[in-house]
């Protein structure tokens, strides 16, 4: 008989405790302590290793380094993400809402995986191997004869098999959809949990380092969180990808939050579409494609995501309030920067919008954390409470101060030659970001140190 005790977890960390607790010790929020009973069965113990067979202490001047093994995929925002392509022998999360697209990226990635003769399992334990079938049609992934060799499929959430099975194909990548589906029977509590998912998720690590095979896993992330959320798994992976989007538009982002094998706050972009993912080879092209012409209230930014600099569309609109405390709304930036924003433009711009409804938003349905785009909020808002537009040609980048001076940004130069690239003649640049290089460019540098400064331009 295994031995049975009662745990409590954090469901938005996986902290571990023996009773309730109000506030988690590790990630300090409230009320997230869930009870579960886990049942631990006795195993039978083989030998113990010899002390003359354990490893010891190397010095670091006696370890040699090389180049991790990389597979390609193929798919170029996916190799950029993840550094370069697959590393083998890494487990590498990739977490997301339900139906954002994890699944039909992956199954694509499959595809031109068995294409480079690479040996490929694909785990299901929410589908069966007729619903994969399906779904790979419908992706216009067609069976050949490679990939009738090279990518099999299975259909179970039995962690024993599911390993018997790697190890009897020898797979090169495999594919687990999703972590909360499976489960393993040295733990006698339901899939889902966090005993199980951390139990499967450790296998699955010692599979990937024993093996030298990749190892993607997929877990769900809602709004509500769930009780063995990916966010407890964070530390145990190689690399952490989320997968954002609006379920009702065609716009995906991919981030890199964690990446052992390169660079993180990596970015690639995606458009969904009825054939699937497509990539986005030009995200600024993309985002700014439809933009209305001599309209006011609308300005047009550089933000850097990861490596890359993306042209966003800033949209504003003012109008008289009819209530006694003026709304004021932001979709896509943080809700208390733009209040911030506008008391700053109230006090320092000398514009009253006291009595205006304000409403804020990013077009495209990208959100923003970068404050180089605090200016074009200003300008966008000043545009509109005055109704007159900006010049559609005109970039503006800039951090703005309590004291309404504009603060110099990181990356300036890469900022304005994505910016110059793209047809834009006309660059708003903090006065602090001054260089030789961007007087160089072929546009008009127009250096601004205060918010006066930016509207007697304007």
């Amino acid at each position: 008989m295994g031995k049975e005790k009662q745990v409590f977890y954090c469901k938005e960390c996986g902290y571990e405790s023996s009773r309730w607790l109000g506030q988690c010790p590790g990630c300090r929020a409230w009320n997230t302590f869930v009870e579960e009973k886990v049942t631990v069965k006795s195993k039978v113990t083989g030998r113990t290793v010899p002390v003359s067979e354990r490893p010891k202490a190397t010095s670091i001047k006696n370890v040699s380094s090389s180049e991790e093994t990389r597979i390609k995929t193929r798919i170029g925002e996916l190799d950029r993400v993840l550094g370069g392509g697959i590393v083998q022998g890494s487990l590498v999360l990739v977490g997301g809402d339900p139906g954002i697209g994890k699944s039909t990226l992956l199954l694509e990635m499959c595809k031109n995986l068995v294409e480079t003769d690479t040996k490929v399992l694909y785990v299901s334990g929410e589908e069966s191997v007729s619903q994969i079938k399906s779904r790979a049609v419908r992706l216009g992934i067609t069976a050949g004869t490679v990939m009738e060799e090279r990518l099999m499929l299975l259909s179970d959430n039995d962690m024993d098999n599911i390993e018997n099975q790697i190890d009897a194909l020898k797979a090169e990548v495999v594919i687990v959809d999703s972590i909360q589906t499976i489960m393993s029977a040295d733990i006698d509590n339901a899939p889902g949990t966090v005993s199980q998912v951390r139990e499967v998720t450790a296998r699955l690590l010692q599979i990937a380092k024993q093996k030298n095979a990749a190892v993607f896993i997929v877990g769900h992330v809602t709004k509500e969180g769930t009780v063995a959320g990916p966010r407890t798994l964070e530390h145990m992976v190689d690399s952490v990808l989320y997968f954002e989007g609006d379920e009702s538009g065609g716009f995906r982002m991919l981030r890199a939050n964690k990446n052992r094998f390169g660079s993180t706050n990596e970015v690639g972009v995606f458009n969904m579409t009825d054939s699937g993912l497509e990539e986005v080879t030009n995200p600024s092209e993309y985002f700014l494609n439809g933009r209305p012409a001599d309209s006011s209230g609308s300005v047009v930014v550089c933000t850097v995501e990861g490596t890359r600099a993306l042209l966003v569309e800033i949209q504003a609109l003012c109008t008289d309030s009819n209530f006694n405390m003026p709304r004021r709304t932001a979709v896509g930036l943080d809700y208390n920067r733009v209040n911030l924003l506008i008391a700053v433009l109230e006090k320092r711009g000398g514009l009253s919008l006291s009595g205006c409804d304000c409403y804020v938003n990013i077009a495209g349905g990208m959100k923003l954390n970068d404050p180089s785009t605090d200016l074009g909020v200003l300008c966008a808002i000043a545009s509109s409470f005055r109704d007159r537009p900006i010049d559609e040609h005109t970039c503006i980048i800039g951090e703005i101060g309590l004291a309404g001076e504009i603060r110099g940004v990181r990356n300036i130069a890469q900022r304005a030659k994505e910016a110059v690239k793209l047809g834009y003649t006309r660059l708003i640049i903090p006065k602090s970001n001054k260089s030789k290089e961007l007087d160089q460019l072929k546009a008009d540098v127009n250096y601004v140190a205060n918010i006066r400064e930016t509207l007697d331009i304007l």
